[in-house]
């Protein structure tokens, strides 16, 4: 069984020369039992990942039994009437996991991580009505869901602003070759964030695999 990766820069590989800044797919192999593929790239669309060719080479590889997760939305925004959320948008994510079924594979939509904007204490919401499509969608096609939006607005609140802007790619003057001037960027992450997601997916795919449900229940001596 292999993990195949659909996405954008906050899921994609760790580029040469932009050390730490990496998304979260980079690190799971690091918390998964089996090989992760991952072919998201920056800037990428629903609609780029196809025209680019790399959906369909994604596919290629897919075998019965493989996982397939897919989260875009941060760059589909960027194109009101082409791929509104509850249009060219849904209606390409609904292609891909009828795709992907059709070789066998489990297809995982995963909603967008959140932008670290924060409004006092809390994070402001970026993403419009596309995590909602997104839920909405999985709930319509019976497709396991890892809600990304929710995990990092969580992520980022409880650590608060100074804790969260350690996860993201902020660096000083001369800290990094690719931004010697340095960078606040509060949407990529640095390796450090890209592990924290990284390990909430792998969670996640274990729960929806169900592979802690042979382990004895414990509680029995335990007062609640």
């Amino acid at each position: 069984m292999t993990y195949h990766l659909a996405g954008d820069s906050t899921v994609a590989p760790m580029r040469p020369g932009e050390e730490p800044m990496s998304g979260w797919g980079h690190a799971l192999d690091g918390f998964v039992h089996a090989p992760v593929r991952n072919l998201a790239f920056g800037g990428a669309t629903v609609l780029s990942f196809t025209e680019t060719g790399t959906w369909e080479r994604l596919l290629t590889e897919v075998t019965t039994g493989d996982t397939v997760l897919i989260q875009f939305g941060h760059n589909d925004q960027k194109h009101p009437g082409v791929l509104d959320a509850r249009g060219g948008y849904t209606e390409r994510l609904r292609g891909f996991v009828a795709d992907v079924r059709d070789r066998g594979g489990e297809p995982v939509l995963c909603t967008s991580c959140e932008r670290r904007w924060f409004a006092g204490e809390r994070i402001t919401p970026t993403h419009g009505d596309y995590p909602n499509a997104v839920r909405d969608l999985a709930a319509e096609l019976d497709v396991p869901l890892i809600d990304l939006t929710v995990f990092t607005t969580w992520l980022y609140e409880h650590l608060g602003d100074e804790g969260s802007a350690r996860l993201l790619s902020h660096y000083a003057p001369g800290e990094t070759a690719a931004w010697p001037d340095g960078l606040t960027d509060d949407t990529h992450f640095r390796w450090e964030g890209a592990q924290i997601i990284a390990r909430f997916v792998a969670r996640s795919l274990r729960a929806i695999e169900r592979r802690d449900g042979d382990q004895p229940a414990r509680g029995s001596s335990i007062t609640a």
